[in-house]
């Protein structure tokens, strides 16, 4: 009880310096907490979603996809109304329904503004059910009851300012039709942001589906006492096997897959950010507790000349981390609640609508917290504690500050060279492999040695690098510059270590920017050296293009020609046997001239002639594929064919890397007209002398269809660039995370380390050194810490950005691209960072009393 006693009061005498340590650890378990129950509400919400709005048994075609998904052709698979006359035979059935549902739609209002959702929710148009009643109900107006009717989710309506009356267009596979809003329906439990139309059945069939008494699938109520499995048993009964059947628990299911493995990416890199966040957050408990001890060196040597043992002293550190962990993950746990909220209120402005009545905290999000928060702390003070222990009475009372271990500092020194050797070696290693698993291996390993590696020689590193930086920048502030540099030096470890925690969101920032960098340069070069087309059309929401949409392409003035784009699935049999299933793509012969493609052997035009097709030379080598042999393709949904490989295309491209060829017209011959897909995207080419015209005319087409862009290769290189600059912002911003608890790393060192001089600094200013004079040395100190870290993270992460470049060369994106204006901003962002850190530490040694702090013990 004495040592628990101790180090609650020791705890209490230090609150202050503790304060920033417990911060480090509050935000670190607040992240954590915030991405589980954040995650955990979504689920939540997709869960209630998908729950209400399934029947008790779904019968559907046996080729529809899982979660709804509509095929390549932009027609839903469809079954026969008489399948309602079927299931109302089986035994167990109250009511049956016909659905009509699709997901290849577009709806516009009377301005042309697209209705749907800019965070990649679908657009649904269905026709009203009963069925729909499970998950919505009417807010105003009715249901709809003819062809010109609509009636749209409220959410929707709220979005856009949609009122009854008003019109909207609706673009399907079928065509283009306009209906007005006779109804407004409201969920019942929260949308998360897809857009959702319903028309009367008829229309809803002969519109999204062309044809009459077809059915997307049909809903089944199960009557008083018949549970789902039975229903479904009994509806198979009756059916056969001819359709998919699913209860409401399997349909909820197969929904929930497709939305479930993104959101498992969005947690895991959370929670990857979170990791990081801990791991700096480390180096700033053990720079607190190693100066704490350090400061209370005669006090430990009294407790050890007046019986106090090793672990007794190891023990009561020990017990101040518990204590700092454990308020810190309290308090975090509450603040990760509230970022979760935070987060929900983000994703409602950029449409994805979650309540916060939907709140999910699961019973382990807190005991995770709190664990991983204490478990972090406490291990993190254990070779400060394990240093305290082993200070002799004697040499305490002799001495303030734990004398440095000149046998362990050479040790250190000697791992930290072997481990950054090995790690740059497994760099090398990766940057020559020939597969990308086995160099992403050891990219990994790579990476983690050497930053494993340079914290562990960053207290020698600091010697070096703190005097290059010194001689540059601060000899300029003469006796000043130079106590800077000395106090900077005076401890390498501790200067290490503050350091490297900014050392490690650093290098991640830096190994980011030139990854992202050299995918923009490389997919640019690939552009200019292989795609001849001037323009290029497509959704930016991967939505097919409609067959009317093509049509005004084709129609465009000053166009030389337009040439179209539809991935096929199929199933080929090579001549050594092998049998799988690829990707076909079917274009017209004019994509020979859009995508400068590079053959190995043969004409890549033949590859459009009849029956014909190429292949890429990596599937031809694994399959002793020539220029000449025949392969049996089955078209998915059509007939079995056998196509002539007339070329075989290089693979060393990023552009249509590994595609297999052949013509439209080829694949007319072996696919019905309603199995062939739509054309994913579409290239175009003006005649000469005529580009500007054709841009005018070609963008002049799609204004009625404001789904698709048409970009030319400059519009196209700007998308490439902000697409991967949006992407890097937001792994910026959750590394902003760790840089936070990095720069508190720094306000601690300097504060702790102003409190450890203080009279030290009472002198100096007794023998004359100026407040301003004295703010300044801690403020350069402060600077050089930080460029010291940045210096070591910029430097380390371009190592990881080039080698993780020269894998990414596998995939055709060849140029290794530094951007040197971002990697310049963030150095000298570093020293002001190193300035706002400090600023607090300046202030209070400035105000200082100078016989108070010379007359400190």
């Amino acid at each position: 009880m004495t040592v628990v006693r101790t180090s609650l009061r020791n705890f209490l005498a230090h609150k202050g310096r503790m304060a920033l340590s417990a911060i480090a650890v509050l935000l670190s378990v607040a992240f954590v907490c915030g991405t589980l129950v954040f995650s955990d509400t979504m689920n939540t919400t997709f869960d209630k979603l998908f729950a209400s709005s399934s029947a008790d048994v779904t019968v559907s075609p046996k080729r529809q996809k899982g979660g709804g998904e509509t095929p390549r052709t932009g027609r839903p698979e469809s079954l026969p109304a008489r399948t309602l006359t079927e299931v109302k035979k089986a035994k167990g059935v109250k009511s049956v329904e016909g659905a009509v549902t699709s997901m290849s739609v577009t709806v516009v209002d009377s301005d042309n503004k697209n209705m749907g959702s800019s965070t990649g929710a679908p657009t649904i148009a269905a026709n009203w059910t009963g069925n729909e009643l499970r998950s919505m109900e009417i807010a105003e107006g009715h249901r709809p009851r003819g062809p010109t009717e609509v009636m749209v989710d409220a959410d929707t309506a709220d979005k856009h300012k949609l009122e009854l009356g008003d019109e909207l267009r609706t673009i399907a596979v079928t065509g283009d039709f306009r209906a007005k809003i006779v109804g407004i329906a409201a969920f019942k439990v929260t949308n998360p942001g897809a857009a959702v139309v319903y028309f009367d059945t008829k229309t809803a069939q002969r519109k999204l589906l062309g044809a009459e008494n077809v059915y997307t699938s049909v809903s089944v109520t199960a009557a008083p006492g018949v549970s789902d499995e039975r229903l479904k048993t009994y509806v198979a009964a009756e059916l056969g096997g001819a359709y998919k059947l699913q209860t409401a628990e399997e349909a909820a299911d197969s929904s929930r897959e497709g939305i479930g493995s993104f959101l498992d990416v969005v947690k895991y890199a959370m929670l990857g950010f979170a990791g990081v966040a801990f791991l700096v957050g480390i180096f700033l408990i053990i720079n607190t507790f190693s100066m704490l001890v350090a400061q209370r060196t005669r006090e430990i040597g009294l407790m050890r000349a007046i019986g106090a043992g090793r672990r007794q002293v190891n023990r009561s550190v020990l017990i101040e981390a518990l204590l700092l962990g454990f308020i810190g993950s309290l308090l975090g746990v509450g603040a990760g609640v509230g970022l979760a909220v935070g987060l929900m209120r983000l994703m409602g402005f950029i449409g994805m609508h979650l309540s916060t009545a939907d709140l999910t905290i699961k019973w382990t999000t807190p005991v995770v917290g709190v664990t991983l928060g204490i478990v972090v702390t406490v291990l993190a003070a254990y070779l400060p504690a394990r240093r305290a222990g082993k200070v002799s009475p004697m040499a305490a009372l002799r001495d303030v500050g734990v004398p440095a271990d000149r046998k362990t500092g050479r040790v250190r020194a000697v791992l930290g060279m072997v481990l950054t050797a090995t790690g740059g070696a497994g760099l090398w290693a990766a940057a020559q492999a020939d597969e990308a698993a086995e160099g992403s291996m050891l990219l990994g390993l790579g990476v983690v040695l050497t930053l494993i590696g340079f914290v562990v020689i960053g207290p020698v590193l600091a010697g070096l690098v703190v005097r290059v930086i010194s001689a540059v920048l601060l000899r300029v502030f003469g006796p000043v510059g130079r106590m800077a540099e000395r106090n900077a030096l005076r401890n390498p470890r501790r200067t290490g270590a503050t350091g490297a925690a900014l050392m490690i969101g650093l290098a991640l920032v830096a190994g980011l920017s030139v990854v992202g960098s050299s995918m923009v340069s490389s997919a640019t070069e690939q552009l200019d050296k292989s795609v001849g087309a001037d323009f290029i059309i497509q959704s930016d929401t991967n939505q097919p293009i409609q067959p009317q949409a093509a049509k005004a392409l084709r129609t465009a003035a000053a166009v030389d020609h337009v040439t179209e784009y539809k991935d096929i699935e199929t199933r080929i049999t090579t001549p050594d046997g092998a049998r799988g299933d690829a990707d076909l793509v079917a274009a017209d012969p004019t994509y020979a001239q859009d995508l400068r493609r590079e053959t190995v052997s043969g004409e890549l035009a033949a590859a459009y002639g009849r029956d014909a097709m190429s292949v890429g030379d990596t599937y031809a080598k694994k399959h002793g594929i020539k220029v000449g042999d025949t392969l049996k393709v089955a078209f998915k949904g059509g007939e079995t064919a056998r196509l002539k490989v007339a070329a075989i295309t290089s693979d060393d491209s990023s552009v249509d890397k590994g595609a297999n060829y052949t013509s439209i017209a080829t694949a007319d011959r072996h696919l019905p007209a309603d199995r062939m897909p739509l054309n994913t995207i579409m290239f175009a080419k003006a005649e000469a002398g005529k580009e500007k015209a054709a841009y005018t005319a070609l963008k002049a087409s799609m204004k009625e269809y404001p789904q698709y862009t048409v970009r030319d290769q400059t519009d196209y290189k700007e998308r490439l660039k902000k697409q991967v600059g949006q992407l890097l912002n937001i792994v910026y911003g959750l590394l902003a995370l760790a840089i936070v608890v990095a720069v508190l790393g720094v306000v601690n060192t300097l504060a702790l380390s102003v409190v450890e001089r203080t009279r030290e600094i009472g002198l100096m200013r007794a023998i004359g050194l100026s407040r301003r004079q004295l703010r300044r040395m801690i403020r350069l100190e402060s600077v050089v810490i930080a460029l010291f870290g940045a210096l070591l993270g910029l430097g380390l992460g371009m190592g990881w950005g080039a080698s993780a470049q020269k894998l990414l060369a596998l995939q055709g994106l060849e140029v290794l691209d530094i951007p040197w204006p971002t990697i310049i901003t963030v150095f000298i962002a570093s020293a002001f960072v190193g300035l706002f850190a400090a600023l607090i530490p300046a202030f209070r040694a400035g105000r200082m009393n100078v016989l108070n702090a010379i007359a400190t013990e």
